[in-house]
């Protein structure tokens, strides 16, 4: 029998588990990792190390390319530019494929490897597409990812250099996804989309765990993500509350949504506007341009829930703020994680986070990821 079920994130009607099966049969709501005996406790003979609830089976081989324990370094030059004395990023972008995407894809590919799955569908922009090829190679799975012709050559060429086969479909981030669910219904493959798996988000919950370790002497007040679909965001969420009901930490620190005013359907939702995916514009951050995340009303209510906000920030100040992170930290990011910088600027700005306050930005993506000259 196994230790996990699914759960719908609206109506929590439960089913059990499976990879095939991404959303509620009652209310169409994506569905979440749901353990029948609580985590986040102790290990056994009295050890304070938290043990994290995983989705696999004792005995199962794990699909690892040495993901997660990214380090954390302190940004007095940035920090100052932006007034806060305490401010720090985590350099996700040192992951194995250059983002943080291999946390959940690690989780993902390990699960389909212990049900046998031989042949996988994925859509992304990018970063999740090259991720899910890198960790299929490793798994021995074949992987077909779709993805906009319009994404990032270099994150192309990344997918392809793992052996998946790319395909490129014209038009919005949105083709890409029906494009990808045509092609798996056609050929009854499995679609493992990282935007819905409850697999993909139970793996990014690892960033919980090690902010945790690295902040021992106390958690950030703050931590300021930029979200497309929300998957890290939802993810350290989830490893938070699993540290807090095991005992471990008293308190959540407060979550932050940034999007670029040009995409931002979480922030239109949080602040109570209209949004319609043909609002979208082009943006630089393209790895949160996401018109109509799936899993928006989680990410909403997660913001609510820890006291955070949802902000929308401008081309021109994720711009201004990639290019201080570079010159002034050395650190090249994708634009997308700037997005996040531009963000916590304005938080300051509006009183929402204080000059003291311990302050995270998990930096998501590595700028030679993303080349293009703007």
């Amino acid at each position: 029998m196994s230790h996990i079920s699914l759960q719908c994130v609206n109506c929590r009607a439960s089913f059990p588990a499976n990879m095939s099966r991404l959303l509620c049969d009652k209310c169409q709501a994506p569905l979440d990792v749901f353990y029948e005996s609580p985590g986040g406790k102790s290990d056994a003979g009295g050890e304070s190390a938290p043990r994290m609830p995983k989705p696999t089976h004792e005995g199962s081989v794990m699909v690892t390319l040495g993901e997660g324990d990214t380090p954390v370094v302190e940004l007095t030059k940035v920090g100052k530019l932006l007034g806060s004395e305490r401010l720090y990023g985590k350099l996700e972008f040192l992951n194995p494929t250059g983002s943080f995407k291999d946390r959940g894809s690690a989780t993902l590919i390990s699960v389909a490897l212990e049900l046998g799955v031989a042949e996988i569908v994925e859509d992304s922009s990018g970063n999740a597409g090259a991720s899910i090829a890198a960790y299929t190679a490793r798994a021995g799975i074949k992987a077909h990812i779709f993805a906009p012709a319009g994404a990032p050559s270099n994150k192309i060429r990344q997918i392809r250099v793992y052996g998946a086969e790319a395909h490129l479909v014209e038009g919005l981030r949105e083709a890409a996804t029906q494009a990808a669910v045509e092609f798996y219904r056609k050929n009854d493959l499995l679609y493992a989309s990282h935007n819905l798996s409850p697999y993909f988000v139970e793996g990014t919950k690892t960033f919980a765990y090690e902010v945790f370790e690295q902040f021992a002497d106390g958690l950030p007040a703050h931590i300021v993500m930029p979200v497309g679909n929300g998957s890290l965001f939802i993810g350290a969420w989830k490893g938070f509350q699993e540290l807090k009901a095991g005992g471990h930490i008293g308190g959540i620190p407060t979550l932050h949504c940034i999007q670029a005013q040009a995409v931002r359907p979480i922030v239109d939702a949080f602040q109570g506007r209209q949004w319609s995916a043909e609002d979208a514009q082009p943006t630089v951050a393209g790895g949160i341009s996401v018109a109509n995340p799936p899993r928006l009303s989680q990410v909403v209510a997660i913001v609510r829930a820890s006291g955070g906000q949802a902000l929308a920030v401008s081309e021109s100040e994720i711009l201004r703020w990639h290019g201080l992170l570079s010159a002034q930290e050395g650190i090249y990011a994708e634009p997308t994680s700037a997005a996040a910088f531009a963000g916590v600027d304005a938080l300051i700005r509006q009183g929402h986070i204080g000059s003291g306050d311990l302050t995270l930005v998990p930096i998501t993506g590595f700028g030679l990821k993303d080349t293009t000259e703007y």
